[in-house]
């Protein structure tokens, strides 16, 4: 090759606009060095170049882990020249906001992490074609880009996304009407200086709910609860039962509006987002691991059907992560108005893993579908519990691999080094009460440990084989370096 293109994107967020440009440049030149079965060694901070993998999984992992920033001399593909970029990783945070949005990066890492885990990649890799992984991967770009985004020129206490966040926090608190959002969300654009980066419609905002998993699916309901117009019927234009018609008669001239329509928020990706918490994900395991076991019922966990299930299914009782749920359901006047004949059904799920003093909490209790209706569905509710009770098998029958933060392994002091300068676990106090500023470590090479540990008086072990020293030597100098995210594989010993 020639000389080397510009490599500083390898210490930019993985997720960063630069860092995907980047991985895109890197499978390029990597392509043309594939071996007879199509791999390539992977250079991400976990295979460090010493797996050969195809370079689907390679893409894969490189944004899941991030590129080892020292494989600045691209020697496994390609590159025979030895010279070094000017960049040293060094922290800049002059242009950083304050640690007021540490809180959202450290969500979209988690985010980033449920969503690109090792443990279902040949999954992925099978049934996602290229299209839906870069979608994924823009997805997390945007996200990321705009909790780095000023909310105006100059501000230090909130991004872009931060602020977004607060406020539909206090709408959710308030429950404040979407026309009180949108008229505060325009008072604000108006009142910060030039140069704000709020969104300027609420599909801008609609969207950006739903990149974080806070939207819901509209299913078409039949007038008088007979079917949904779901997979099966979703093509139907009349009811297969009652040949109700599906539409309403006069109204949408350019699209079409259905007379009755289901609203399903998703289950498995909020009791995912349980786990990627690493004091809830604690929690979860509550009701097994803290419960205290005696003759008293505090939870239901203490019940006899509990214990009886927990017997009869005992490679599900076995796992104190696998979740049990609560289900209930009623109507109720959206409007507040009782001469107004029109009524709603929520059903809510609680997840009664967690304490008796939290499964209960406003917090935890999960919408899962909204009914409309002018009268109840009686029996029919079944028609439309259907959507939930797919949750619910699949959950069953073949499970959800979920990223569990609780279960990650331990950081070990200073380990905060080897991230990338804009990471935000640097800047987090959650650690050693103090964020971490410090320049990553000169790694030493196999050779250099060894005359290290010539020097030492009492070896930890005797070896009389030179070949068996040099291979022991090269070992302990990939332990030193064998990282993910900060959180060390092995310790360096």
């Amino acid at each position: 090759m020639g000389t080397p293109s510009d490599k500083s994107w390898m210490t930019s967020y993985r997720f960063s606009s630069c860092y995907i440009q980047g991985v895109k440049k890197f499978l390029n030149v990597a392509k043309d060095f594939t071996d007879s079965n199509g791999r390539v060694r992977c250079p991400c901070k976990n295979c460090i170049n010493i797996y050969l993998k195809p370079l689907q999984e390679v893409k894969m992992d490189l944004y899941q882990y991030g590129i080892s920033e020292n494989y600045t001399n691209w020697v496994h593909h390609g590159e025979t020249s030895q010279p070094r970029d000017s960049f040293d990783g060094s922290i800049n945070s002059d242009n950083e906001l304050e640690d007021s949005g540490n809180d959202v990066s450290e969500m979209l890492d988690d985010m980033c992490n449920a969503t690109f885990m090792d443990t279902d990649m040949e999954d992925r890799l099978a049934n996602q074609d290229n299209n839906m992984l870069e979608g994924e991967v823009a997805k997390f770009a945007k996200l990321w880009n705009d909790s780095h985004c000023e909310l105006y020129p100059g501000s230090q206490k909130y991004s872009k996304l931060s602020f977004l966040l607060k406020m539909i926090n206090i709408k959710a608190l308030t429950n404040s009407s979407n026309k009180s959002f949108f008229s505060n969300l325009e008072l604000f654009k108006d009142a910060l200086p030039r140069g704000e980066t709020l969104p300027s419609s609420s599909y801008e905002v609609k969207k950006l709910m739903r990149d974080l998993g806070l939207g819901y699916v509209t299913i078409d309901a039949c007038v008088n609860d007979c079917v949904l117009f779901w997979k099966e019927n979703e093509n139907l234009d009349t009811c297969p039962t009652c040949k109700a018609p599906r539409w309403k008669l006069g109204f949408g001239k350019r699209k079409k509006v259905a007379q009755k329509i289901l609203r399903h928020f998703p289950l498995v990706p909020r009791l995912q987002r349980l786990f990627m918490s690493k004091d809830i994900g604690e929690n979860m395991r509550w009701h097994k691991e803290k419960r205290v076991d005696d003759d008293t019922i505090r939870h239901p966990a203490d019940a006899t059907e509990w214990k009886d299930f927990d017997q009869k299914y005992a490679w599900f009782g076995k796992d104190a992560r696998n979740v049990r749920l609560g289900l209930a359901s009623d109507g109720f006047n959206p409007f507040g108005n009782m001469s107004t004949s029109y009524s709603m059904r929520p059903v809510i799920v609680t997840p009664y893993n967690l304490p008796p003093w939290k499964c209960m909490k406003e917090n935890f209790l999960m919408l899962s579908l909204l009914i409309p209706g002018k009268e109840s569905p009686g029996n029919n509710i079944d028609v439309y519990l259907r959507p939930l009770i797919d949750e619910l098998k699949e959950l069953w029958e073949t499970g959800v691999t979920t990223y569990d933060a609780y279960s990650v392994k331990q950081c070990y002091m200073g380990h905060r080094r080897y991230l990338h300068a804009q990471h935000s676990w640097r800047k987090s106090r959650k650690f050693d009460g103090k964020p971490e500023h410090g320049p990553k470590p000169e790694e030493l090479s196999g050779d250099e440990v060894l005359r290290q540990l010539d020097l030492l008086n009492n070896s930890a072990y005797v070896v009389t084989n030179k070949n068996e020293l040099n291979r022991k030597a090269g070992k302990i100098g990939r332990k030193c370096t064998v990282l993910t995210d900060g959180l060390a594989k092995e310790s360096c010993r």
